[in-house]
C-alpha cells in the first residue's frame, strides 16, 4: 500500500480542505480591487473595458478547466500507487497542454475577440479599451492555463498549502502592480493589463519551484514515457468527459440568465444577486470536493475500496456540515446581505421573495458537489459525464413545464431540480466507483 501510516482523518481533511477555501476567498478581493484602481480615473468607460475584457479571457481559459480537474484525479492514483515516475510525467504533459492551448488562443485572438463582441457587443469606446486590454493580457494564456494544470497536480498530492501560496502571491503581486502601474505611471487600462500578465506569469515561475521536486526525477524528461499512448489516450478521455460536463453546466447556468432576462429586469437583477450566494456556497464547497479529489484518487490508484469510501464519508459529512451551515446564515442574514448589495427598493424585495431557494440550494446541492469531487478523484468521467447529460435534459425538461407556470419560482425551481437530479444519479453510479476501484 501507497501511504499505511497515513490514515484519513477529520483533521487531514481540514489540512486539506482550508487551504482551498482560503484561496477561493481571495479571487473577489482582486476583482474588487482592479475595478477600484481604474474607478479611480473618473471616467465608466476603463470600468466596463476591465470588466468585459477579463470576463472575455476567463471564458476562454475556463474552457480549459477540465486540466486542473482531470490532473487532480490521475496525479492522485498515480501517487496512491507509488508511481512517483508517473506523477513526474504528469506534470510534464499537463505543462505541454497548458503552453499549447495558451499558444492557440495567441495565434487565434482577433477570431476570437472578435466573436466574444458578437455574442457580447459594447459601445465603441468600451470595446477599442477593452481590446487594448486583451491584447496585452492575451499573452499569459500559456502561464494561466499552464496553471490549472499545476493547481491540479499539487491538489492530487493533497499539497493545496502550495496551491494558497500560488494564489496569494499571484493576487497580490497583481494588487500592488495595478494600483503602481494605473495610479503612479498613468497607464490607464493598459496598467491593469500589464499587472495581470506579470502576475500570472510570476505566478507560474512560483509554481514551478513549488514543483520541483518532480525535476529531481528522471521521468520529468522522459519523453518516451510522457507521449506514451496509453496514457495519453486515457488523459485524453478523461479531459474530454470533464470538458463536455463542464459545458453543460455552464449552458444551465447561461440559460438561467437568458431565463431571467425574459422574465424582466427586476426579476434578472434579483437573480444575479442571488447567485452570489450560490458562488460563496461552491467556493466554500471547493474545499471538500477538492479534498475528496485526493483521498479518493489515492485511494483508487492504491485499489482500496474500503480507503475509498472513508474518503468519501469524512469529506461528504464535512461537506454536508458546511453547508448546513451556509444554508442556516442564509435564512438568518441573508436579507442584510442583499440590501448591502443593492439600494434598489424593487429589487431588494424580489431578492427577498426568491431567498428561500437560496436557502434550499446548499441542503439540495451538497451531494451534487461532493458526488462531483469523487468521481474527479477516481476519474470515472464516464458517469459524471452521462449523468450530466441526464440532468441537463432534466433541467431543459423542468423549464419548459414550469417556467411558464410559475414564473421565477419555476425558474429557481428547475435549478434546484437540476441539483437534485446530479445527486441522484451520481449516487446510483457510486457501487460501480467502489467496484472499480477494488478491480
Amino acid at each position: 500500500m501507497a501511504e499505511p501510516a497515513q490514515p484519513i482523518t477529520h483533521k487531514r481533511v481540514w489540512a486539506v480542505a482550508l487551504p482551498i477555501v482560503l484561496s477561493n476567498a481571495t479571487v473577489p478581493i482582486l476583482g474588487a480591487v482592479d475595478t477600484g484602481v481604474v474607478g479611480q480615473l473618473g471616467d465608466p468607460v476603463p470600468i466596463g473595458a476591465v470588466g468585459i475584457g477579463a470576463i472575455i479571457l476567463t471564458a476562454f481559459y475556463w474552457f480549459f478547466g477540465f486540466l486542473r480537474m482531470g490532473t487532480a484525479g490521475l496525479t492522485a492514483q498515480a501517487e496512491g500507487a507509488d508511481d512517483t515516475g508517473e506523477v513526474a510525467a504528469l506534470l510534464s504533459r499537463v505543462l505541454m497542454i497548458g503552453f499549447g492551448a495558451g499558444a492557440l488562443i495567441i495565434v487565434f485572438q482577433s477570431a476570437l475577440f472578435w466573436a466574444a463582441f458578437q455574442l457580447s457587443p459594447a459601445s465603441d469606446a468600451v470595446e477599442a479599451m477593452a481590446r487594448d486590454y486583451m491584447a496585452i493580457r492575451v499573452w499569459s494564456a500559456p502561464a494561466m492555463i499552464a496553471i490549472y494544470g499545476i493547481t491540479g497536480w499539487l491538489i492530487g498530492q493533497e499539497r493545496t498549502r502550495a496551491v494558497l501560496v500560488i494564489q496569494l502571491f499571484m493576487n497580490l503581486l497583481n494588487i500592488v502592480l495595478s494600483v503602481t502601474f494605473v495610479l503612479g505611471f498613468d497607464w490607464g487600462v493598459q496598467g491593469v493589463a500589464w499587472a495581470t500578465f506579470v502576475s500570472e506569469w510570476a505566478g507560474l515561475l512560483m509554481g514551478l519551484w513549488l514543483c520541483r521536486a518532480a525535476f529531481n526525477t528522471p521521468a520529468w524528461k522522459d519523453w518516451a514515457r510522457i507521449a506514451d499512448r496509453a496514457a495519453l489516450i486515457n488523459m485524453t478521455a478523461v479531459n474530454t468527459d470533464i470538458m463536455i460536463r463542464s459545458v453543460l453546466l455552464q449552458a444551465i447556468f447561461m440559460s438561467f440568465l437568458f431565463f431571467a432576462s425574459d422574465l424582466g429586469d427586476v426579476e434578472l437583477a434579483a437573480n444575479q444577486v442571488l447567485l452570489q450566494f450560490l458562488y460563496i456556497t461552491a467556493y466554500a464547497m471547493d474545499g471538500f470536493a477538492f479534498a475528496a479529489e485526493a483521498f479518493v484518487g489515492k485511494a483508487k490508484g492504491a485499489r482500496d475500496p474500503v480507503r475509498l469510501r472513508r474518503g468519501a464519508l469524512i469529506t461528504g459529512l464535512w461537506g454536508a456540515v458546511t453547508c448546513a451551515v451556509l444554508g442556516l446564515s442564509f435564512a438568518v442574514f441573508g436579507a442584510v446581505v442583499i440590501d448591502v448589495m443593492t439600494t434598489a427598493p424593487d429589487v431588494r424585495g424580489a431578492a427577498r421573495d426568491y431567498l428561500p431557494y437560496m436557502v434550499a440550494a446548499p441542503f439540495v446541492g451538497v451531494a451534487a458537489w461532493m458526488l462531483d469531487g469523487i468521481f474527479i478523484g477516481a476519474t470515472q468521467t464516464r458517469d459524471m459525464r452521462n449523468m450530466m447529460i441526464v440532468s441537463a435534459i432534466v433541467y431543459f425538461g423542468s423549464a419548459m413545464v414550469l417556467l411558464p407556470w410559475l414564473g421565477n419560482h419555476g425558474l429557481w425551481l428547475c435549478l434546484l431540480i437540476s441539483f437534485i437530479a446530479r445527486g441522484i444519479t451520481l449516487g446510483a453510479r457510486y457501487p460501480a466507483l467502489e467496484r472499480a476501484a477494488a478491480a
